[in-house]
């Protein structure tokens, strides 16, 4: 499978007009955390990034929300952002436009998300047309990987190193799927992007 880590300008040309990157002269990077909440994994992230003084931006999974109410009321309270990640992590290119955009408005009805961000990074010209309507669409700079079975931790920390850049919008997973290596790639991760000068900051 190719790993396409690093956003690539046809990507832009195929799907504009929804957020890669945000720009700035700062150094600062907004770091984002898919699939969420997770009664266990999300908490400890909440703590390393207070540890480390950063925000971030969690986009949920509206099951999850349902399942796990009190995590989710501790991200609502919080200075990070929340975003709209459909209610049962869909694909919109093989999901009907009505049942997708009925499956966002649902996740919709638990809280009035102002963010969101496709499943797999999919979703059509049609789909972003609506959706842009009340949203803004966030997709990314940089994708860790840290969901894949195939990578190290390290090799996200690399990832980042390479990529990361004023304005970055960084993928990492606050699910079980991604623990085992964003338990040691988040840490080190903080610790770079503080020791190169980077603030993290949430998407407003």
């Amino acid at each position: 499978m190719i790993k396409f880590v690093h956003s690539t300008w046809w990507m832009k040309v195929l799907l504009p007009k929804v957020t890669w990157t945000i720009p700035t002269r700062d150094k600062t990077v907004y770091l984002t955390f898919d699939d969420g909440p997770h009664p266990q994994i999300t908490p400890w992230v909440m703590d390393q990034l207070e540890m480390a003084n950063a925000k971030a931006s969690f986009f949920l999974i509206g099951e999850n929300i349902t399942k796990y109410p009190e995590v989710f009321s501790t991200l609502k309270k919080s200075d990070h952002s929340i975003g709209n990640h459909t209610y049962n992590h869909l694909n919109a290119w093989t999901t009907p436009n009505r049942t997708y955009l009925e499956n966002v408005d649902k996740c919709d009805q638990l809280h009035p998300f102002n963010l969101f961000r496709p499943p797999y990074g999919k979703i059509t010209r049609g789909l972003r047309a609506v959706i842009q309507k009340t949203k803004r669409i966030i997709m990314w700079d940089i994708i860790t990987y840290d969901f894949d079975e195939g990578s190290t931790a390290q090799q996200c920390v690399e990832r980042i190193k390479k990529h990361v850049r004023p304005g970055s919008i960084i993928v990492f997973h606050d699910s079980d799927r991604a623990w085992k290596r964003l338990q040691r790639a988040l840490p080190e991760t903080l610790e770079y992007l503080k020791s190169e000068g980077y603030k993290m900051e949430a998407i407003k």
